[in-house]
């Protein structure tokens, strides 16, 4: 008994010194990043800020001193906010101390709205007279438009450019229900709202086929005619390069004039050397993660009391709370809301980067919308998404700005419910039963198919719900209901296309529309106020640990099939009736 005593003792004693130890080593682990994270950095003269973008853009980065802090898994990479990369881009212009501007881009992550954002701030960066070069080994398509910006594109003598055109793509699981034996019941206003026919057909319908086309050729469009801008080369050159495919050789690409010279990497070192006035020095390179703890002597100057509040909404539309990769209805309504009673706020830019979700957050979060428009202005920025529910949050503004490539519109409403009771009992061997006290009393149920009652109430609100759609993009766009009904149906649109048609003003991008928002508010001199406010970085860090990590795991172990179980689990959680994009769109 002695010794067994004596075991236990010592077992508890290492525990105790063991996870002291561990707290130690975490507490300094942190204290380093936190340290890290607060270090001023000092640009030496004849810098260059090299930008290779290859963390996840999002709108705005929920980054703090954990970002990126990774142990064994635990944690959640980096990434980085479009609003941080035009920000240091317009510092850059402006400091003295930066020479140019380098671009290393192979796989850029962000949708094709926010490379057009991030385009448009680096040509408006040439005006200092400073340089862009461009270079890598091997050019995407999203990569290229970006570099066909630069005074010089470089690349590797075997390298490449894939550049064919886009495509959009689906999958379809109708085959896949009928053998489980799993029917959908599919609920929807708007011949064009298709986000169901992948669960219950096997191939687009007419309509769905016409709206992608229209779309992609607009988004290509677009990209063709910024990079004949750009390089000199006719659309009709370009098409014919894309159409031969010509351009995976590296030869080809120069011939062709899509690039200005093939170099390796110690090659283009000299140029840069020599651009920035090194004399025989290595380049001086400052990234993007450094150059943002670099103070704006712009922004000392500025004491001005008044504020612009950017409200970021971005993600799913879900009801209650949630993280910040969802637009909750409660949080993005508190910060609306708190902007609009803010006397020093003197207008709004509501950023939207949002493929919709559900029918009810999304009135809640209009409402608030609606209320702040009566005292002051309040304009839409719309990223790479605003569809569906994104657009009719979007509805109420003063000004709604948008990019050529945003994806918009979905003015439509869906509903769907499967019924699993042939699935259980066929391949399961499972059945049901119940004791109810009325005739709906198990309504809505997965285990029975719907009477015609039922589907009559579910088509009786999904139409009531495209009503009041249609009424308030009406009330906002000073439509008639009939005009919109007749651009609406579910059906989606480019960011220029929907200008023509009436549901937006102007293009642009985020500061395009903080510069609107402050002339309508007649004022000079303003601050911005980014929200909702990002929750205290150690407490957050803690909470998404064990999320991040799943996450991180799912991610590492399926690839690039992850975002297929990323639509499951979005299909999965979705509650109501949905105004959302007809399809999950991934643009190649």
């Amino acid at each position: 008994m002695k010794n067994f005593l004596k075991m236990a003792l010592a077992t508890v004693v290492g525990i105790l010194i063991s996870s002291l130890i561990m707290f130690l080593i975490f507490a300094g682990i942190v204290g380093a990043i936190v340290a890290t994270g607060n270090k001023p950095v000092i640009v030496k003269s004849n810098s260059i800020l090299k930008l290779t973008l290859e963390k996840q853009i999002v709108d705005r980065s929920q980054n703090g001193p954990f970002a990126g802090f990774n142990l064994h898994g635990f944690g959640k990479p980096k990434q980085d906010g479009l609003n941080e990369i035009l920000d240091n881009i317009k510092k850059a212009k402006n400091d003295k101390n930066i020479k140019g501007i380098y671009l290393e881009l192979t796989v850029v992550p962000a949708g094709i709205a926010t490379i057009e954002e991030i385009r448009n701030a680096l040509i408006d960066f040439k005006k200092s007279g400073k340089f862009i070069i461009a270079y890598t080994d091997f050019y995407t398509q999203r990569s290229y438009y970006l570099s066909s910006v630069a005074d010089k594109i470089y690349m590797n003598p075997k390298g490449g450019i894939e550049f064919m055109g886009l495509r959009s793509q689906m999958l379809f699981f109708k085959g896949t229900f009928e053998k489980l034996g799993i029917e959908v019941q599919v609920f929807k206003h708007g011949k064009f709202k298709s986000f169901p026919e992948t669960y219950v057909s096997d191939k687009m319908s007419a309509e769905n086929k016409l709206q992608i086309t229209q779309l992609i050729n607009s988004i290509w469009d677009n990209a063709l005619e910024g990079i004949s801008k750009q390089r000199g080369i006719s659309i009709k050159k370009l098409n014919s390069l894309a159409d031969r495919m010509v351009l995976m050789d590296a030869d080809s690409c120069f011939s062709n004039k899509l690039v200005d010279s093939l170099f390796y990497k110690d090659q283009v070192n000299n140029k840069l050397i020599e651009l920035s006035g090194q004399k025989g020095k290595e380049p001086e390179f400052v990234s993007l993660s450094k150059y943002e703890r670099v103070q704006d002597p712009s922004e000392e100057k500025n004491k001005s009391k008044f504020k612009i509040a950017v409200v970021y909404a971005q993600g799913d539309i879900v009801m209650g709370k949630d993280d910040e990769d969802e637009i909750s209805s409660d949080k993005i309504s508190k910060a609306l809301r708190d902007a609009r009673k803010d006397t020093t706020v003197k207008a709004i830019v509501f950023r939207i980067n949002s493929p919709g979700g559900s029918s009810l957050a999304s009135e809640v979060i209009w409402r608030e919308v609606e209320l702040a428009v009566k005292e002051k202005p309040v304009v839409v920025s719309m990223g790479d998404l605003a569809a569906s529910g994104g657009y009719y949050i979007s509805c109420p503004a003063s000004t709604i700005v948008t990019s050529p490539n945003t994806i918009t519109g979905s003015i439509g409403v869906f509903g769907m419910m499967p019924n699993v009771s042939k699935f259980l009992s066929n391949k399961l061997g499972i059945t049901t039963d119940m004791a109810a006290t009325n005739k709906h009393s198990d309504f809505p149920s997965i285990f029975r198919p719907l009477n015609s009652e039922e589907k009559a109430y579910i088509q009786f609100e999904i139409d009531k719900i495209y009503d009041d759609f249609i009424t308030h993009v009406s009330n906002g766009r000073k439509l008639t209901k009939n005009e919109i009904d007749q651009i609406g149906q579910g059906r989606v649109w480019s960011g220029s296309d929907a200008i023509k048609i009436g549901l937006a003003d102007t293009i642009g991008g985020l500061n395009d529309a903080i510069n609107i928002a402050a002339k309508r508010a007649k004022i000079i001199d303003y601050t911005i106020k980014n929200l909702p406010e990002i929750e205290e970085p150690f407490a957050k860090f803690i909470k998404n640990l064990t999320d991040d990590t799943k996450a991180s795991f799912l991610n590492s172990e399926l690839g690039d099939d992850y975002k297929y179980f990323q639509l499951y689990k979005k299909v999965q959680h979705m509650k109501g009736i949905q105004a959302r994009l007809p399809y999950e769109i991934e643009i190649y």
